[in-house]
């Protein structure tokens, strides 16, 4: 039995690299294989992802493009309203931010399309099976992490991405999928097994905000907590990982990526810092937001 303090990781750093390096990091966490990313691994990893239809991986990374384009066209777009874009009208023409999942799933719009293509020029293996109009209308100006940053604060509270790791309980992570604007991508029980050595032949819990460590309702939280695993791992022997998960607490540490827009997470911290909030949302929000707060004062 593994005990673990709840954690957050801010992964700036991920936007910043090339898309697909970026999607192949955050989809590794479902299956925990981190390890196995190296040089040229993202194409394949990718592939295997999109071919298989989990596009909830395919959400975990964006770009954000001008596009010059007719009344007619933007009309169309407005009235389509495509999934997993964030569209808005500048002096330029649009600003749109769209995950790879946008363009692969919205490609008959003219002026998606013209993302769509622009994308499979550069990452060809992300569109493996897709079918795109033979031309695209229009030509995106694709705008760097830098970019984005610099726009007016309207503009980047929508437009402005980031994504946050956290290692937390399952009850948190219940509560956290519930802000349903947002992409998740979570450790899977099912996939992970924990009897095997890479996990030390563990399972992992969070300690409890609740109970002070040498209280007895920690004690007898742990004892519980020790009989979880010994069941669990009791059932390996007989069972998958997917059957035997079935005797896993709420209290089991999981790594999950939330990712969205500066505007969702604004309103994230606003339900969970408060008093009211979940004591154990509040232990990893709290000082969440105040690192938000440190790079972007107005969240």
């Amino acid at each position: 039995m593994l005990l673990v303090e709840p954690s957050y990781e801010i992964q700036d750093d991920l936007d910043r690299m090339p898309l697909p390096q970026a999607l192949e990091a955050r989809g590794r966490i479902c299956y925990k294989s981190e390890e196995r990313i190296g040089a040229g691994t993202a194409e394949p990893f990718l592939s295997r992802i999109a071919a298989s239809g989990h596009g909830s991986v395919l959400e975990m990374g964006v770009v954000t493009a001008e596009i010059s384009c007719s009344a007619e066209d933007k009309a169309a777009l407005f009235a389509g309203q495509p999934r997993f874009l964030m569209v808005d009208e500048t002096e330029a023409g649009l600003l749109i931010t769209a995950s790879v999942r946008a363009p692969r799933e919205a490609a008959s719009n003219a002026v998606v399309a013209a993302l769509a293509h622009a994308l499979a020029e550069k990452y060809p293996f992300l569109f493996a099976g897709v079918s795109l109009p033979e031309t695209a209308l229009f030509q995106p100006r694709f705008l760097s992490v830098d970019e984005v940053d610099a726009l007016p604060q309207a503009l980047l509270l929508r437009h402005r991405f980031l994504g946050v790791k956290f290692a937390v309980s399952r009850a948190v992570s219940h509560e956290l999928v519930r802000h349903r604007v947002c992409s998740f991508l979570q450790e899977s029980q099912r996939y992970c097994n924990y009897g095997q050595a890479r996990f030390g032949q563990h399972v992992a819990f969070v300690r409890p905000v609740f109970y002070a460590e040498d209280s007895p309702e920690f004690t007898c939280w742990k004892k519980s907590m020790e009989e979880a695993e010994a069941a669990y791992l009791r059932l390996l022997a007989t069972s998958s990982p997917q059957a035997a998960r079935t005797v896993l607490p709420n209290s089991c540490k999981t790594e999950i990526i939330v990712y969205c827009n500066l505007a969702e997470w604004r309103h994230i911290f606003k339900l969970r810092t408060t008093s009211a909030a979940e004591p154990s949302m509040r232990e990893v929000m709290l000082p969440l937001a105040a690192d938000f707060k440190a790079r972007y004062p107005f969240i």
